[in-house]
């Protein structure tokens, strides 16, 4: 038997180990208290709590005297705190055996996802913590995990994306001749697991043969007293055939596997995670010709429905500017009214589609449509200083001055 009468005490969470969890939803579970003798408990509590920090030190050295700065920052996400046995100033005697304690926490709306990085975290946890007279507090504690849903299926996570950057390569202060790169992906917002079909156009002017590359980078920025700290790492990479001197290579889609990465971070505080598609080429004797466009990594993926058309939409464009599709010299005519609608359904000569009002006497015979057809398709008549239509003597125009 241990001391202190506590034979075990144990935080479980409802969810499974590997689950995560999401704002707004609820955090459920249940400390297991097994005594082995009558205990005199005060009280018991569970707190959950979450945030971000950063922390990191730079050093610099004038002469023989070193200088150290240290950076830190901190922000709160989630406080709860819910009491399972109060404390009331007198004891609670718990009879030995298992006792169980359910307990619920209902998450803010909106959460940070969790994070690990060399600079920084985020981090959600729960304990729970036993108080007995006369003896140490025992504590149990959960570490759970949040991820945020970022949906890529925004208007502006749909958006394509395109660069275009050229170089100069230079020896020796001499020219040796222009690099182009040109780059495109039909859009920003990708989930793990995808492919980004990267299309390319790289121009070698030079002399010397120059190899492209791209990559997927992840960035990690920790920020603390208004100084940032950086750290990068490459997810995903490929290199494509070199490029003979005068020659021009096109990537049609090569593709780029992106692994399975955490999801952008972007509205903390105190750290963000962005993610860049870098293409370079790489150029003999300078420095290497670097185009970046923007990623978001999400956890909602690309729907099948409703987004669809403008994915596709976005992508026949796409292949159009990169000169890979081609429209038709003459577009087709479009189809005769009669071929769209039904026989039954096709307005005729013969047929009344605005027939008179009773007992209302237009003078005109036949439909009126066809009053009305007839005057739209009748060119107009020519400028005559003449009346053709002089008034008769039952109508004769009314003299002003009799």
């Amino acid at each position: 038997m241990r001391p202190w009468g506590v034979r075990s005490f144990v935080l479980e969470l409802a969810r499974d180990p590997g689950g995560s969890y999401r704002g707004g939803e609820r955090l459920c579970g249940r400390v297991l208290l097994e005594a082995a003798a009558p205990l005199r408990v005060r009280a018991l509590e569970v707190a959950a709590r979450g945030g971000a920090a950063a922390h990191w030190l730079e050093g610099s050295s004038l002469g023989i005297n070193a200088v150290s700065s240290d950076y830190a920052a901190s922000e709160t996400y989630l406080w709860r705190r819910q009491l399972l046995l109060r404390d009331t100033g007198e004891t609670t005697t718990l009879p030995p055996g298992l006792h169980e304690f359910p307990f619920s926490f209902q998450l803010p709306p909106t959460l940070v996802t969790s994070f690990e990085g060399r600079h920084g975290s985020v981090r959600y946890s729960i304990k729970a913590t036993l108080h007995r007279p006369w003896a140490p507090a025992r504590r149990a504690r959960k570490v759970f995990v949040v991820i945020e849903p970022v949906d890529i299926n925004t208007p502006a996570l749909l958006a394509p994306q395109a660069g275009v950057r050229e170089k100069v390569a230079r020896t020796w202060y001499c020219n040796r001749g222009l690099v182009s790169l040109s780059a495109k992906i039909d859009r920003k917002g990708y989930t793990p697991g995808e492919v980004i079909p990267v299309f390319a156009e790289i121009d070698n002017g030079t002399t010397r043969p120059v190899l492209p590359r791209a990559a997927v980078v992840q960035t990690q920025t920790f920020m603390a007293r208004g100084a940032r700290k950086q750290k990068r790492a490459v997810v995903a990479s490929l290199v494509g055939e070199p490029v003979g001197p005068g020659r021009r290579t096109l990537w049609q889609g090569r593709a780029l596997r992106i692994p399975p990465v955490g999801p952008s971070i972007l509205h903390c505080r105190v750290l963000h995670v962005d993610y860049t598609l870098k293409v370079c080429v790489d150029i003999p004797g300078t420095s290497k010709l670097l185009l970046e466009l923007p990623l978001v990594i999400g956890t909602v993926p690309l729907h099948p429905f409703g987004s669809r058309s403008s994915s596709v939409g976005s992508h026949a464009s796409f292949l159009l500017d990169w000169g890979l599709g081609a429209l038709p010299e003459q577009p087709e005519a479009p189809p005769e009214y009669s071929e769209v609608v039904a026989d039954e359904e096709v307005p005729t000569a013969e047929q009344n589609l605005f027939p008179p009002l009773p007992d209302l006497d237009l003078g005109l015979e036949g439909p009126f449509f066809t009053y009305i057809q007839e005057f739209r398709y009748r060119p107009p008549p020519l400028y005559s200083e003449e009346d053709p239509h002089p008034p008769t003597e039952a109508i004769r125009p009314r003299c002003m001055t009799c």
